[in-house]
């Protein structure tokens, strides 16, 4: 059975917007795993997840019911996201809330809405639980480099912080920006915020 522990479950029986919705999350840094009833989600929710996705209606179970067994299961302290096209009125998303949804979302649903309100649940750390194969790539020394970069630091001044050469840093920095598969400090520093690997003491830093 797949751990489900740190990761975004996406219950909802129509397939494609499932995988749409997955590949909108996976992109912006986060583990899923996808449902199609509630009853599939419940079957397998042994660990807790990081936050749920819920359709209001699902063949069998509502998600209403699912929220409700998830919560009574996992605690209130599990994120969940109710989202509907056919409930949608004032009282539907009020009755979402009173029986334990954090958060209630209308479909169509906009990319940049949900993406927003993922983030708005969950700690930044984590979205580090689906980084690039490139990530596991990076020596202790380029973590360092890059950990430095994202505190805003210049090169000059990682060079006098690591006592090693300018030069030398910037040889760090271009195999970090080809590992992350990037194309500037920017991007690697964004990177690095976004995988967790800005954090004190994660990834072996």
């Amino acid at each position: 059975m797949e751990n489900l522990s740190g990761k975004v479950l996406v219950v909802e029986d129509d397939a494609n917007l499932r995988e749409l919705v997955r590949s909108l999350l996976e992109r912006a840094g986060y583990a899923t795993l996808g449902f199609a009833s509630g009853e599939d989600v419940l079957a397998a929710a042994v660990e807790r997840p990081a936050l749920v996705i819920l359709d209001v209606r699902l063949p069998g179970l509502s998600g209403y019911e699912i929220c409700r067994e998830l919560k009574d299961t996992f605690g209130s302290s599990l994120p969940v996201l109710l989202v509907s096209a056919v409930r949608t009125e004032a009282f539907d998303r009020a009755a979402g809330l009173l029986i334990g949804a954090d958060d209630y979302m209308v479909k169509p649903l906009d990319p940049d809405e949900l993406i927003a309100r993922v983030r708005r649940h969950l700690p930044p750390q984590t979205r580090a639980t689906e980084a690039p194969p490139g990530v596991m790539l990076l020596t202790p020394r380029e973590r360092e480099v890059l950990k430095l970069l994202a505190d805003g630091m210049d090169q000059r001044e990682i060079a006098e912080r690591l006592v090693i050469s300018s030069k030398t840093v910037s040889t760090h920095i271009q195999h970090i920006l080809v590992k992350l598969g990037v194309h500037s400090r920017a991007q690697a520093v964004a990177a690095a915020h976004r995988y967790g690997l800005s954090e004190p003491g994660r990834n072996g830093s």
